[in-house]
């Protein structure tokens, strides 16, 4: 075995080792604690301005306890998170606002029936709403929460669903709510809140598998099938699908491992098929990763039964990756868009693996005709 690549291969998994339990750490909602014995079983981190969503829901008589955090949009802003019982939009959201006292520096929480978009005075809600309170999230950036403990409307208790709107301001003047930011992420803080804990419309923690199971390993594979047919691209290629694949499976592990802390988190809401799925891709993922420190040499007399594993092993993590991330989809049941986008890629990798399928049999062929019709030595 080539001592260099040695190097390099234990250099890659070492640091995808020690990167993806700190990528995983990252996720908002696995890293955060609050006041108060209240347990929340089920958690998001809602997709726009940074904000994070712990909920619990009594079905027994319809409440609806929230703990929602988000940082405001400017020191001394503010944040708001609101439930719309007739639409799915701003304009007659019932909404929770908190923010901090400039002069005592104590956070509080106000109550908006926003009839209309012109209209953003304090009001009492269209349902009973109790327990309020607002805190500042210690060692969060500035963050503020929200608790509040929400009577659901007989309606939206049968249906099993509720619109949910969050946003955050700059500012609190004379009273009144400063105006938000018209940018892409405060128009699309808005979704639909599954009581029972799974939330159509708002992606949680899906990214990283998409990216690294969904995208950058079938990105890796295209580069050692297809760019090693170019002499010149020899060993350029090599060090691409090393890197590529290296990086998916640090991606993937703090995915996986973000996936698992969730789910501890969320009793009750078990998703089998793709947890198994996961598991088994960490696992085969992690033999693929450790078997390459065990490559043979090329002239070595293993070298066809390494290939024929690490081929095997190879298009096994595509194929579950690929249907995982699908899987993923349907449980999120995110906005259209997310779903086709993927397809999108995946179908252009596809077109393009086509493509450069051709091309490669058409070189290989070519240079057998070569040499075949090349005039032997007198």
């Amino acid at each position: 075995m080539d001592s260099s690549y040695l190097r390099i291969s234990l250099s890659f998994l070492f640091w995808a080792l020690l990167l993806s339990p700190a990528v995983s750490q990252s996720s908002s909602c696995s890293s955060q604690t609050f006041s108060g014995v209240k347990s929340y079983p089920h958690c998001l981190d809602l997709p726009d301005l940074k904000a994070i969503l712990h909920y619990s829901y009594d079905a027994s008589n319809t409440t609806l306890a929230v703990v929602f955090s988000a940082p405001p949009s400017k020191p001394g802003g503010w944040i708001a998170w609101a439930i719309n019982p007739k639409s799915t939009g701003m304009a007659g959201s019932q909404a929770l606002v908190a923010s901090k006292d400039p002069s005592t520096g104590v956070a509080s929480v106000t109550t908006l029936n926003i009839v209309s978009y012109s209209s953003l005075v304090p009001s009492k809600l269209s349902f009973d709403v109790w327990d309020v309170k607002a805190e500042e999230a210690a060692n969060d950036g500035g963050a503020l929460r929200i608790f509040a403990k929400v009577k659901v409307p007989a309606d939206l208790a049968a249906s099993g669903k509720v619109n949910q709107v969050w946003q955050v301001g700059p500012g609190v003047s004379n009273g009144r709510i400063q105006a938000h930011d018209f940018s892409g992420p405060n128009l699309n803080s808005v979704g639909s809140l599954d009581l029972t804990g799974t939330t159509p419309g708002v992606p949680v923690s899906g990214g990283g598998g998409a990216v690294s199971w969904g995208l950058l390993f079938p990105i890796g594979a295209m580069i050692a099938r297809y760019m090693r047919i170019f002499e010149s691209a020899d060993p350029a290629w090599f060090y691409l699908h090393v890197s590529c694949q290296f990086s998916a499976y640090a991606i993937g592990v703090a995915g996986w491992a973000t996936g698992l802390k969730l789910g501890s988190e969320s009793k009750g809401i078990q998703y089998n098929t793709h947890r198994n799925i996961g598991i088994s891709l960490f696992s085969i993922a992690t033999l693929q990763m450790f078997a390459m420190l065990l490559r043979p040499r090329k002239d070595h007399k293993f070298r066809f039964v390494w290939n024929i594993y690490h081929h095997g092993v190879g298009y096994s993590i595509l194929i579950l990756g690929i249907i995982n991330v699908f899987k993923g989809l349907s449980i999120l049941n995110p906005k259209h868009t997310y779903k086709t986008a993927y397809i999108a890629v995946i179908g252009t990798l596809g077109g393009i693996t086509l493509l450069l399928e051709v091309v490669t049999w058409v070189i290989v062929l070519k240079r057998k005709s070569a040499k075949s019709t090349k005039p032997l030595k007198a």
